[in-house]
């Protein structure tokens, strides 16, 4: 999967993976982090989540990253803000107030992009990604991060050959294997998300978890 693959997803508008309502695990496991208000949050490969605004409301500063600008314009427009833009070498910044969404490629962000991060959050970032991208991603996350940086990551997993991703399967061992070097893991929620998952089901799927961890960049 290629660049090339969400740009035509995001113009075809096939996207499923685009929740409606604010993801139920942020509003439940966020707090926990202890993030004061006014710090910077940042949420990687973004869309055009409504969990950004959730954040916003919540006091915090969103900076989001994102590959299609169709999905920047469609935040912005459907939050009713006009925003500036300011081109970049790598990315097009788009901001209004406490929102601002990098509109680019995540793999070519470095920390001077990005900036100071307080805490970061995942919720289809990383299950979007091939098997070969993952620990790309994970590692280019990292590097973006400060030491002692928490944040919450969300995955799914099921049996990876009963559907074709995206979103992909992630176990808990993946997570391991790809963040336990360079973070502190902690899952705090696993759940048998298949009975409420009725598109999943229609796909094949005998059986879909999900997981949510809090992670601390070490």
């Amino acid at each position: 999967m290629d660049t090339d693959f969400w740009h035509e997803r995001w113009q075809a508008n096939q996207i499923g993976f685009h929740q409606d309502e604010i993801n139920t695990h942020l509003e439940r496991f966020w707090p926990a982090l202890e993030q004061g208000h006014d710090k910077r949050v940042f949420v990687p490969l973004c869309g055009k989540s409504h969990d950004m605004h959730w954040l916003q409301q919540q006091g915090y500063r969103v900076i989001g990253s994102e590959l299609s600008p169709l999905a920047v314009e469609a935040y912005f427009s459907e939050h009713g803000l006009a925003p500036e833009k300011q081109q970049a070498l790598h990315f097009t910044r788009w901001q209004h107030d406490n929102i601002e969404i990098l509109c680019g490629d995540f793999f070519r962000l470095d920390s001077s992009d990005v900036g100071t991060i307080d805490a970061f959050y995942d919720r289809a970032s990383l299950i979007a990604l091939t098997p070969a991208q993952r620990p790309v991603y994970a590692k280019q996350l990292a590097n973006l991060l400060g030491k002692g940086t928490p944040g919450l990551l969300v995955t799914l997993d099921y049996n990876q050959p009963d559907m074709n991703g995206p979103p992909f399967a992630v176990s808990a061992a993946e997570v391991e294997r790809l963040f336990g070097n360079d973070f502190k893991i902690k899952q705090v929620y696993s759940f048998d998300a298949l009975a409420e998952n009725t598109k999943f089901r229609e796909k094949g799927l005998t059986e879909l978890s999900e997981q949510a961890y809090h992670l601390t960049r070490r």
